[in-house]
């Protein structure tokens, strides 16, 4: 049954392939009517955010900003127009921006990456003017900086937006000041800062977000149902003279740390240590960067937010660490249910606990203006266990005007201190081809892939097809994706894929094919209460590969309402059909029998106001769960004393009830948080986290002092405790100091 849905839906592929590519034809063609000319100039600014130099009188305004969201198409009024002004020189790019509209603004934190948390603007710079990759750079009323990387994935806001990477961080320079009805800032980008190549164009957009109105601009026109960052609706920056090739780019961040640890569960005592190590970017040209890192050290990254687990497969958590960030999308963008590549599986264990890695590389960009690739080599420490050597290859070549021909290829390799283990590897490797229109709207991905280790030859493939439409109303999107029961990936989290047998102790590796479709529909009323509301029903579900046994099944319907004052309401009923193939505890009674539960719930939720000082959001879930029931209360609540402060609390309680011999369970996930911001460059951060689920309490706290531009000494503080008794497991104290050369 299920080979001949792949059939079916390979041939409907391969229709839609080329309706799709005549649609697109008829896409959106900002970039042949919004257009800006770009000088050179050798006038010096005084970067304060005041734009009284000489050099703004001289340069060409861009300004009839649109709306973005809620609705798009018309003009911004005139009290909240934006006017940008741009420069260059052999250095720097220069933009003066003034943002109309009476305050007070809305400045959430003085931290960096909060571009969409309150007033802001940025401009989105695509170098190599092709649709596929971007940079982002951002800044709001205080002056605080946000840079990200963009990929050509649409930016549609009803489905997750896996293009947009705001941890990717860089040196460049801005400042803001506050005048009257309006804010303005200036803004220096350094060219080393950019990837670009030889073009006398580039592609290019403005984005406004005026908090007191709750409404999204650009400059160059994108419909509503994108964020406003999408490269499908690009404009034109003409430059004068194109920019000159940086002729050397070198940066080198070296760092010190020193730690004290105990441990005490394995009565180890403390133990005290101290590390050095250095991360270097250099661009081998213009658009392509070689990353190198020797004996990194992540331990000023953020912990990861925990969560309660009422699935019977892991959770994933996201990718933080510098060395992995930078052009992530040409390793992470491969398929749709299942990743082939997910790089928190290189230097970290299934648990989150660090695997030291002892040397990295990663040469990544663009090849010409077509061609992207990735290589990365990353070598893990011998200690208990193996150590592995990492490998991985990818490519992108563009096609059509923003689709793309992919590949990719990853291999393991264990090895000890005396020689490489032969048979102990992991070989994964596929090809990919990658629709989008050129307005955004229509997207399909195929793609197939094999798996090899040892003994491990047949029913290795993996395969994924998707296909959809997103449109300003009405949406809708589907997959069918499935793997062998010997498709083994060490560099992926695959869900589904492993299960657990409680009474054995034993987990199985089970092959799958995935189905999933979703369609909705979205109404924009034109009132004074109501942004948006729509609904959406889906259904997903997964079965063996070989016997074709249920897995799970489930239909969802959600109805929800975006409001003009930026809270938000959702409701959502889920039937869901459950087959355990093998036993399963969620409580100290006996596992649940392998069988097939159906039941279902009820969802409902509700966020206020973003824009005040206390903002809550609250979830409420309650119906059946397998041969029981489920009854889940979620809050959220956050302080805010702009700019300086947030302090909030997650709080996540779980009432979990089955027949008698089952058991019961109450699940508590409670956390408190605080972000005190002394200045722009100098802020604590602590978090408290207290998980019954894994008997875990958890103290982090973090003070970050930001002594110059990219340039950082962190003071970690970590406390880990068993709740059953609050017995000590383990602590640890760190201080961390890098520093940002640039050669």
């Amino acid at each position: 049954m299920f080979s001949i849905l792949k059939l079916i839906a390979y041939r409907f592929l391969i229709i839609i392939f080329w309706l799709f590519g005549l649609y697109s034809l008829k896409g959106q063609k900002n970039n042949e009517k919004y257009q800006i000319k770009i000088n050179k100039t050798n006038d010096n600014i005084i970067l304060d955010g005041k734009l009284d130099e000489a050099l703004w009188k001289k340069t060409e305004l861009t300004t009839d900003f649109s709306m973005n969201f809620p609705l798009s198409g018309d003009l911004v009024k005139d009290e909240v127009q934006t006017f940008v002004r741009m420069a260059y020189d052999d250095d720097y790019i220069y933009l003066g921006i003034e943002c109309f509209g009476k305050g007070p603004y809305l400045v959430q934190s003085l931290k960096r990456d909060n571009f969409w948390s309150g007033d802001a603007f940025a401009v989105v710079l695509d170098p190599v003017n092709e649709g596929t990759n971007a940079f982002i750079f951002g800044v709001n009323p205080s002056g605080i900086q946000t840079e990200a990387l963009i990929t050509g994935e649409p930016a549609r806001r009803s489905f997750s937006f896996p293009g947009y990477n705001p941890a990717w961080d860089n040196k460049w320079y801005t400042e803001a000041s506050i005048s009257g009805d309006k804010w303005t800032a200036e803004m220096m980008i350094p060219f080393r800062s950019l990837r670009f190549g030889n073009k006398n164009t580039w592609g290019i957009n403005f984005v406004r977000i005026d908090a007191k109105t709750n409404t999204h601009h650009s400059w160059a026109p994108v419909p509503v149902q994108f964020f406003a960052v999408d490269l499908g609706f690009l404009g034109q920056l003409i430059w004068e003279k194109r920019p000159k090739k940086v002729k050397r780019n070198i940066a080198l961040i070296p760092y010190l740390s020193t730690d004290i640890y105990k441990n005490f569960e394995n009565f180890s005592g403390t133990n005290y240590g101290y590390n050095a190590g250095m991360d270097a970017k250099i661009s081998i040209t213009s658009n392509l960067n070689l990353d190198i890192t020797i004996n990194p050290d992540f331990s000023q990254v953020d912990v990861d937010e925990q969560q309660t687990n009422l699935t019977t497969v892991n959770l994933t958590f996201p990718e933080r660490r510098i060395f992995f960030l930078e052009n992530n999308d040409i390793f992470n963008n491969f398929g749709t249910y299942v990743k082939p590549f997910f790089s928190r599986k290189i230097g970290l264990d299934d648990n989150g606990n660090t695997i030291p890695i002892l040397f990295g590389a990663r040469l990544s960009g663009n090849i010409h203006k077509n061609l992207r690739i990735g290589a990365m080599n990353t070598q893990t420490q011998s200690q208990d266990s193996p150590g592995n050597n990492y490998s991985s290859f990818a490519i992108h070549q563009r096609i059509l005007k923003r689709s793309t021909v992919r590949g990719y290829f990853h291999n393991r390799q264990a090895y000890t201190t005396e020689t490489i283990l032969s048979g102990d590897f992991n070989r994964i490797g596929g090809l990919e081809f990658n629709y989008s229109s050129k307005d955004s709207k229509w997207r399909s991905i195929i793609g197939y892939g094999l798996a090899f280790s040892e003994n491990k030859k047949k029913r290795n493939h993996l395969f994924n097809i998707l296909g959809g439409y997103g449109g300003e109303a009405f949406s809708l999107m589907f997959n069918v994706s499935g793997l062998g029961d010997n498709y083994l990936n060490d560099f992926s989290l695959i869900p589904r894929q492993m299960h657990y047998d409680a009474i054995q102790d034993t987990t199985y590796i089970l092959g799958f094919n995935h189905w999933w479709i979703s369609t909705g529909y979205k109404f924009y009323p034109k009132d004074k209460l109501i942004n948006q509301h729509g609904i959406n029903i889906s259904t997903r579900g997964d079965k063996t590969s070989t016997a074709n046994n249920l897995i799970q099944s489930e239909i969802n319907m959600s109805y929800f309402f975006l409001f003009k004052n930026t809270s938000s309401l959702m409701l959502i009923y889920s039937n869901k059909n459950i087959n355990l193939l093998y036993p399963f505890g969620f409580t100290d009674g006996l596992p649940l029998p392998e069988q097939l539960y159906h039941f279902d719930n009820g969802n409902i939720s509700y966020s206020t106001d973003d824009r005040r000082e206390v903002k809550l959001t609250t979830r409420f879930n309650y119906g059946g769960f397998y041969n029981g029931t489920r009854a889940e209360l979620s809050l959220d609540l956050n302080y805010r004393i702009q700019p300086w402060g947030n302090f909030s609390v997650k709080f996540s309680q779980n009432n979990l009830k089955f027949p008698t011999i089952y058991g019961s369970e109450e699940l508590l996930l409670f956390g408190p948080k605080a972000e005190i911001n002394f200045s722009k460059n100098f802020f604590w951060t602590t978090f408290i986290q207290y998980n019954t689920q894994i008997d875990n309490f958890n103290v982090n706290s973090r003070i970050q002092w930001r002594y110059l531009p990219m340039s950082d000494l962190f003071i970690v503080y970590s406390d880990n405790y068993l709740i059953e008794n609050f017995m000590p497991r383990n602590r640890a104290l760190v201080i961390k100091f890098n520093y940002w050369f640039n050669l």
